[in-house]
């Protein structure tokens, strides 16, 4: 059987990579021997030698019926849609094919108040919310039921933080356990990241997520971005504002703190096909010099999550 000898501080790092490209062998179990974790693997993976080694076979597991084509993977949470059925015996299935996996949750109604939050309920597992999440070499705690944080939006923290020059700085409006601001600070040379969260619960985890990472150079407030901004005297050359839902009512307060020739990324939903809508909201409160359209994710069916990056005219 072919598997990756990988350290066993690196398991972690490596589980993920196999996962998001596919390639473990889920036939086999993985194996542990001393400081080292033996991954059975369906090809060669980059950076790793194949080795040949004895690995005992998975007991085949019969899929139930209701198994979703996809789900939200938080850390060792998994969470289901509301509208799943048999969830009883597809959390139990779940449990047992993905061994990384401790929790299933199943959401309850939608995200709802101001804070956005999603009612979730623990169908199999441990009975706890709270996990840890990694992703662009950033460790994240949260509750997935008390804060809003989507993992579909890693490659687009990352697309942000590649676009931050040398000296920059970004506001994070709506920064919820602080993703934005963990990944901007880890792969850019921003000088100074605010981040503004109105849900104290979120802000708490984010608190604690600069101290695991061991970060500098961010503060995060707790408030409402209309009270907050206005106490902060300063201007920013970046503005992020992933507040999926009417964040465009917001650009009044971030405008008044953009500096010249500064850059606004903001997110919403729309249908596809329909992003001059977009434009047209953006532009009732400013006109636009130039702006790019980005689709970062599915909402349901035929409903995009955009982000649109514009430098106002001022």
């Amino acid at each position: 059987m072919k598997a990756i000898k990988v350290k066993l501080k690196d398991a972690e790092k490596v589980k993920k990579i196999l996962r998001d490209n596919d390639l473990s062998d889920l036939r086999c179990q993985v194996k542990k021997i001393k400081n080292f974790i033996y991954f059975p693997v369906k090809k060669a993976v980059i950076g790793y030698k194949l080795i040949d080694i004895q690995l005992e076979l998975v007991r085949e597991l019969k899929e139930p019926e209701g198994v979703p084509a996809s789900y939200d993977v938080i850390g060792d949470i998994i969470i289901l849609r509301e509208d799943v059925k048999n969830v009883k015996k597809v959390a139990e299935y779940l449990l047992k094919k993905h061994r990384y996996v401790k929790v299933i949750t199943q959401k309850v109604g939608i995200h709802s108040g101001v804070y956005r939050v999603q009612k979730l309920k623990v169908i199999a597992g441990e009975n706890r919310k709270e996990t840890n999440y990694k992703e662009n070499g950033i460790k994240i705690k949260l509750d997935v039921e008390t804060s809003y944080f989507s993992p579909r939006l890693s490659n687009e923290r990352k697309r942000i933080a590649d676009l931050v020059k040398l000296g920059e700085k970004v506001l994070v409006m709506f920064s919820g356990v602080a993703p934005y601001p963990l990944v901007i600070r880890k792969h850019s040379k921003a000088k100074e990241i605010i981040g503004i969260e109105i849900n104290p619960e979120a802000h708490k985890y984010g608190q604690e997520n600069l101290t695991l990472n061991k970060m500098d150079r961010i503060t995060l407030y707790q408030g409402d971005v209309r009270k907050v901004v206005p106490t902060l005297d300063l201007k920013f050359d970046r503005i992020i504002m992933p507040l999926p839902r009417n964040a465009e009512e917001f650009l009044d307060v971030a405008l008044k703190v953009l500096k010249k020739k500064g850059v606004i990324h903001m997110y919403t939903f729309e249908e596809e096909g329909k992003e001059d809508r977009i434009i047209k909201r953006i532009q009732k409160y400013t006109k636009i010099k130039r702006y790019k359209i980005i689709t970062v994710g599915q909402f349901a069916p035929r409903k995009l999550r955009f982000c649109v990056d514009f430098v106002p005219e001022f």
